[in-house]
């Protein structure tokens, strides 16, 4: 009898933990969290604003439930793509441990409830823009995957528009500082995403995806491409500091961010191969967080 309990008690810790992980890889954990630390760095970028634990909590928990809802509803409309990939082929709807209906229950709930937060807690033009960002992700970025590849920039915006909504949640008002950080992060998205089209191509090909700028695939065009965006970076990220939004040090480590950036693009451009591009992907990766923080702490020490 004991050991009947005891077994049975094992096993629902084992659904509850494999449906706890599923959740997990339905909201794409690590990706939201990524997306909401740009949101919460710039709350922290607006002028007045000072550290409050439970403002950032909460902009952070309203973030994660509208973003994980984007993603979800993403992974609804792509089950049969993902069950194609790799990389994809175990996410829980793809893999049938999930059904659609119970993705759209999670995501209908999730959104809600974080559009909500972020109203009431905050102020409605921020859940608006959130509203906004996730139709334009679910709605329009994941079908136009599969039918050209202005899908990259059609989905910058709602990839860009995390540090908007943070600056409104700050300042409640759609104002330069916010921009400044939108188009910063807008123009970072092209180098990343192509990079990571690059290096995952053949597998996104075998999904119909059409994420390079060349319908050719991996080409001097694409390449090019990367460069002249990253370029485009290089006066962007001086703009911060003559909007007076913070000061000299964080000049100096953003110049320093492109310049590198800059490089393994044009190594990119050279080379012409995988390496190259993985090179380019996971230089973006460190840059965004650098960029960012080098801005924020420029600031507190200001």
């Amino acid at each position: 009898m004991i050991n009947s309990n005891t077994e049975s008690s094992d096993s629902i810790v084992v659904i509850v933990k494999q449906k706890l992980n599923d959740y997990y890889l339905l909201m794409k954990f690590t990706l939201s969290f990524t997306v909401v630390f740009s949101s919460v760095v710039c709350y922290l970028l607006a002028p007045g604003i000072s550290f409050d634990f439970l403002s950032v909590l909460l902009l952070f928990v309203g973030g994660m439930l509208v973003t994980g809802s984007a993603n979800a509803i993403n992974q609804i409309v792509e089950k049969d793509t993902d069950a194609l990939m790799q990389r994809t082929l175990k996410r829980p709807i793809a893999s049938g441990r999930m059904s659609s209906n119970e993705g759209w229950i999670f995501a209908f709930c999730s959104a809600l409830i974080g559009i909500f937060i972020l109203g009431i807690w905050f102020n409605w033009l921020t859940a608006i823009i959130s509203l906004f960002s996730l139709f334009l992700y679910a709605f329009v970025y994941t079908p136009l995957k599969k039918i050209h590849g202005i899908a990259v920039m059609v989905g910058a915006i709602p990839g860009a528009l995390p540090c908007l909504i943070g600056w409104v949640a700050g300042t409640d008002s759609l104002s330069l500082g916010g921009w400044i950080l939108f188009c910063i992060q807008f123009f970072w998205q092209f180098p990343h995403f192509w990079a990571i089209a690059w290096v995952s191509y053949n597998d996104y090909s075998k999904a119909g995806f059409k994420l390079l700028p060349d319908k050719g695939g991996p080409t001097k065009f694409a390449a090019i491409q990367s460069i002249l965006y990253q370029v485009i970076l290089v006066p962007l990220c001086v703009l911060p500091y003559f909007a007076q939004m913070t000061g000299k040090y964080s000049l100096i480590i953003l110049c320093v961010a492109n310049i590198f950036m800059l490089w393994q693009c044009i190594r990119l451009y050279i080379e012409m191969d995988i390496k190259a591009a993985r090179r380019v992907m996971f230089g973006s990766y460190g840059y965004l967080p650098i960029v960012l923080l080098a801005l924020l702490a420029d600031k507190l020490n200001g």
